[in-house]
């Protein structure tokens, strides 16, 4: 059996699951669930039953999130 030849367009795919959709930010499911329900991260799509996340509205949602502005204490110590 030979491999299958790899994909000469790399790219990210445009629709991404629950799960890879909270690996996509650096979340667990569980935290990207509660992001959904509170307006942080979109809703997703459904394309017949399969239900998905556009990794573009993911991105915005991303960026709008407000910075962590604390202060690490090992930064004083530069």
């Amino acid at each position: 059996m030979t491999a299958p030849k790899p994909d000469p367009i790399s790219y990210p795919p445009r629709g991404l699951s629950r799960e890879e959709a909270a690996r996509y930010i650096g979340v667990g499911c569980t935290k990207f669930d509660e992001m959904v329900a509170d307006g942080r991260m979109p809703r997703p799509k459904r394309v017949d039953g399969r239900v998905i996340w556009d990794r573009l509205r993911l991105d915005a949602a991303f960026s709008d999130l407000d910075e962590d502005k604390r202060i690490n204490p090992l930064d004083r110590l530069r």
